[in-house]
């Protein structure tokens, strides 16, 4: 009974793992056939997907050609029609060229033709020439001069006359326009005459003075003559003693030394070198304030305090005995007062017209003449181009600037005018001798007069030597002349005179 239950019980565990394993074998087969089937699919799947894709692809290739092939169809014609156009161009530029090989070839001939006509034209005017040099026994050239030569009588006359009559008429038109200005210009400033001379008066308290200041065998007066550059005049009248020298400055410097010698009262040669040293330093103020007080009674500002000392030093200088600080400051006032009425710059008249003459401030302590000095003083003290011009403009025949001609004019309004300068009998007539001889030195000249005090020189050409024509030039020539070597107050006038006369006696 045990052994059966054990045989069944066997029996059973092996019909169990029998049944378990065919059946787990069942269910293996059935998943291999489920993913054989899934597999299966996914390859028809896959199938279909891929001739769809290469469907689609056989068509987009289909399109891609087709447009490959319109376009190149279009390019091929756009190709011929270029083709047939260049063609074209081809054969009308070969007939361009056809044509214009015949006009050059027909330019040619022509040009040939013209050759030959222009020979024989000239062939026929070199006989035609030969026949008048012939009939009028004169050469092409001596004919060529008899000509030019009647040409230039004729129109000389005719040049002469138009130039006669636009001076006159605008000489008289513009002489009474400059009068009008230069009038009102003067009316406006009335400004003294100051006429330097050439010595000064020192006062004495007496004449027993006179002895001290000689010194013991006068070694008092060499010492102040030789610190000062002055000549003492020590003559008979009372109680007084003269300093004599063309520098006013130095005679200043004496004047000053002196009166403080006759306060102290001690005159020996050390205290003279004393008051000299003394007499210096005050004049130095004393031109400092002088300059100052120029600047300011024009109301000219920005002036460099180194510019305003050299202005100051003009004081103590003259020209023709005229003061060179008060000849600048009327200059400026006349230039200003012409610049208002001319529409110029009125600053730059108004400080070239105080400037225009620095240059006679250190003129003697500087080679060169006093125009170019002053320039240079005003350019290196960095007034601007238009205003440092003026001190050359105002020496100029035609200064560049209508502020240079005004200047120049006030220069000469201010020279000029009575009693403004005064000169030596014995300069005056040298220099009266000095004109006359340089006038008369030019070819032509017959006879030369100055008259007007020095201020015209009148001039007497020959007329067989020079015409009218040359006689404008002749006087140019002298003005200039004059003007760059001779030393003359003001302006000079230069008058020249053609006049033939011809005598003949009835009998």
């Amino acid at each position: 009974m045990f052994a059966f239950s054990v045989l069944l019980t066997l029996a059973s565990v092996f019909i169990g793992g029998f049944l378990g394993y065919y059946i787990r074998k069942q269910i293996g087969v059935n998943e291999i056939n489920s993913a054989e089937n899934k597999a299966e699919k996914i390859l028809s799947d896959a199938k279909v997907k891929e001739s769809e894709v290469l469907l689609r692809t056989k068509e987009k290739a289909i399109k891609v050609i087709d447009d490959a092939k319109k376009e190149a169809d279009a390019r091929h014609r756009e190709l011929v029609q270029a083709q047939q156009r260049i063609e074209r161009r081809e054969a009308l530029f070969d007939q361009k060229l056809l044509e214009l090989q015949e006009k050059q070839q027909k330019l040619q001939d022509r040009a040939t033709q013209i050759d030959q006509l222009r020979t024989d034209i000239q062939k026929v005017r070199e006989e035609q020439l030969a026949k008048l040099e012939r009939i009028a026994a004169l050469t092409q050239e001596d004919a060529r001069g008899v000509l030019l030569e009647k040409v230039e009588r004729d129109a000389r006359e005719d040049i002469l006359a138009r130039i006669k009559k636009i001076e006159g008429e605008g000489r008289e038109i513009y002489t009474e326009k400059a009068r009008h200005m230069i009038a009102d210009a003067m009316q406006k400033y009335a400004g003294s005459v100051v006429s330097e001379t050439s010595t000064t008066s020192v006062s004495l308290p007496s004449d027993e003075m006179k002895g001290r200041i000689i010194g013991k065998e006068g070694r008092n007066i060499r010492t102040i003559e030789a610190l000062t550059g002055v000549e003492i005049l020590i003559d008979d009248t009372p109680q007084a003693i003269t300093l004599s020298s063309f520098n006013l400055l130095r005679r200043t410097i004496a004047k000053l030394a002196i009166e403080k010698l006759i306060k102290d009262g001690r005159i020996h040669p050390g205290r003279v070198e004393e008051y000299v040293d003394q007499a210096k330093q005050e004049l130095a103020q004393e031109i400092k304030k002088a300059g100052e007080d120029a600047a300011f009674a024009l109301g000219v500002t920005g002036l460099d305090p180194r510019l305003v000392q050299i202005l100051g030093r003009l004081k103590y200088r003259t020209s023709f005995g005229q003061n060179a600080l008060l000849h600048s400051l009327e200059v400026s006032y006349l230039a200003t007062s012409l610049a208002e009425e001319l529409g110029a710059n009125v600053v730059v008249c108004k400080k070239g017209g105080l400037l225009h003459d620095i240059g006679k401030a250190v003129d003697h302590e500087v080679q060169g003449g006093h125009p170019q000095i002053g320039y240079e003083i005003m350019k290196k003290f960095n007034l601007p181009e238009e205003i440092a011009y003026l001190s050359i403009a105002h020496h100029e025949d035609a200064p560049k600037t209508l502020e240079g001609v005004i200047v120049k004019v006030a220069d000469a309004l201010s020279a000029t005018r009575p009693g403004a300068r005064r000169d030596t009998a014995e300069r005056y007539l040298q220099r009266i001798t000095e004109l006359e001889t340089l006038t008369k030195s030019f070819e032509g000249v017959e006879k030369a007069y100055a008259i007007q005090a020095g201020r015209e020189i009148r001039v007497f050409v020959t007329p067989d030597v020079v015409d009218d024509l040359n006689a404008h030039k002749l006087a140019k020539e002298i003005a200039l002349r004059i003007e760059g070597e001779l030393q003359y107050p003001g302006e000079l006038k230069v008058t020249l005179i053609r006049e033939k006369r011809i005598i003949e006696f009835a009998r």
